[in-house]
């Protein structure tokens, strides 16, 4: 296999972890990135060296998803399912679901263990397993370590490239973001998950149904003069049921997949999909295509939900449409939900700055709601897209910002949104971050003079807070930690 660099350095990373006694890694890396390259790479590696390999997917479709890949690369291996016409448990290569691994009695020994959607599948089986195992190595592959099942089991965590790194490099695509008519949430109650109670979120997207598809039609013929591929993300299998009849009844064809259908029609219907000339123009989920769906040629995808709490479920969501295609430039994405918003805050951590710990915090902790004013302000007044963070003319219609506090916008019209980086954080937030980079830096007895360069690098101007130190929170390591491998990794590449 012919890996790029940041594959490789991924391998050798891992590596480095398991000579350090790093038993169980996570391996984190964008939607797109290539994780399971990574993984067959490192299983053809293991094959020569005559180890026994097993690759647990979170998902019975994923299954043979993944045994497709290693017949690609002729890597014999066997699928652990006492049904399946590939069960060959005698093979040193094998693929299983985690829900196969609750109904099996004993599992033979294996030398290394993959886990794809690792913050989803830590299933009781899956945690069993470790307990039962407790050396045998295991690779974790997310684009989202946060759940908080990954820290009590994994002691490293490898992200070598940044999602910004490769949109820059051209190995993933720019988001294009647009807030068009929004699913009301006021009042909504919330789940025990954190999340908007389903029944209630279903009852008020369905509010938006015929905004949803005139949103559609309306964006897509505007940007590309046709309508094109894309997937919807529902807020239910009702509300995906009344959307999918709605864009047909606007002649676009949609066709809905649920937990209510076999896996025979899922698969048959993906399958007509990925086609170059499927007549499918959107496909409707509320969550099956949220996890292991790769197809490249997605140039939409709508959220008709609203994601409250986690951020997984969101960068899972976006991700889908992020993957590169021959004449794709960007992936445009219809937010009914102001999750862009919601989850600014993280998702601008997590695009510039990657992972380097794992930490639950991104999930868990409740998003503070945009408010009505801040929804507004990030719009474009004219056509709606976001704003760039550092520009005051609008990427979609050209228009300039107009900075003022009583800004008009028609209701229901569609806004494209980007980043604002001086508007988006309180004083309050940038004074502390300012004060806590001077805190570490003294504290490890180094020029705090670099806290006034960081910060205007993460905020885009200077700092005019007094020059005391407060104890830094974990984000702003975070921060100083990224920024330090990165200017290694500039170094490295000057010198090569």
């Amino acid at each position: 296999m012919i890996l790029r660099p940041y594959q490789n350095n991924s391998i050798e990373a891992l590596r480095n972890g398991f000579r350090e006694n790093h038993i169980r890694q996570i391996l984190c890396a964008a939607t797109g990135a290539g994780k399971s390259v990574i993984a067959l790479s490192m299983i053809e590696a293991a094959q020569l060296k005559n180890s026994r390999v097993l690759f647990i997917c979170e998902r019975r479709i994923l299954v043979e998803q993944f045994s497709a890949h290693l017949d690609t690369l002729k890597l014999e291996h066997g699928v652990l399912m006492a049904s399946h016409w590939r069960f060959r448990p005698q093979y040193p290569i094998q693929v299983a679901s985690a829900q196969t691994l609750e109904k099996m009695e004993s599992l033979p020994k294996f030398d290394i263990i993959f886990i794809d959607e690792a913050h989803a599948a830590m299933r009781k089986s899956v945690i069993d397993m470790f307990a039962r195992f407790p050396t045998t190595r295991v690779i974790g592959l997310t684009a989202t370590p946060f759940s908080p099942k990954l820290s009590p089991h994994f002691t490293n965590v490898v992200n070598v490239i940044t999602m910004r790194e490769l949109v820059d490099d051209g190995h993933l695509v720019p988001f294009r973001v647009f807030a068009a008519k929004e699913i009301d949430t006021d009042g909504l109650k919330t789940a025990f998950d954190g999340e908007f109670e389903r029944e209630g979120m279903e009852t008020r997207a369905r509010q938006i149904t015929g905004d949803v598809v005139s949103d559609y039609i309306r964006l897509s013929t505007e940007i590309y003069g046709e309508l094109r591929k894309g997937i919807v993300f529902t807020s239910g299998i009702a509300h995906g049921t009344d959307l999918a009849q709605k864009f047909n009844e606007a002649g676009v064809n949609a066709v809905q997949i649920s937990s209510n259908d076999d896996d025979e029609y899922k698969a048959e219907v993906l399958k007509d999909f990925k086609r170059a000339d499927s007549e499918i123009k959107l496909v409707l989920s509320s969550e099956i295509l949220e996890r292991g769906f790769d197809q490249s040629d997605i140039d939409f995808v709508i959220l008709a939900k609203a994601i409250k709490k986690s951020f997984s479920k969101y960068v899972q969501m976006i991700g889908r449409g992020a993957r590169p295609h021959p004449g794709k430039r960007f992936c445009v994405i219809q937010d009914h939900g102001s999750n862009w918003l919601r989850h600014l805050s993280n998702w601008e951590s997590l695009y510039s700055e990657g992972v380097h710990e794992l930490s639950s915090d991104p999930d868990k902790k409740d998003k503070k709601e945009p408010t009505p004013k801040e929804r507004e302000a990030a719009k474009c007044h004219k056509c709606g897209a976001i704003w760039p963070g550092n520009s005051d003319t609008c990427a979609h219609c050209g228009a300039t910002r107009i900075r003022q506090n009583n800004v008009t916008v028609v209701p229901g019209e569609m806004k494209e949104l980007t980043s604002a980086k001086a508007d988006k954080y309180s004083s309050e937030y940038k004074e502390k971050f300012y004060q806590g980079m001077i805190g570490l830096f003294r504290s490890q007895g180094k020029n705090e003079g670099r806290a006034f360069f960081l910060y205007k690098e993460k905020f885009g101007i200077e700092p005019t807070w007094k020059k005391q130190a407060v104890e830094p929170s974990i984000e702003v390591a975070n921060y100083v930690r990224s920024r330090n491998i990165a200017y290694a990794k500039s170094m490295k590449r000057k010198a090569a």
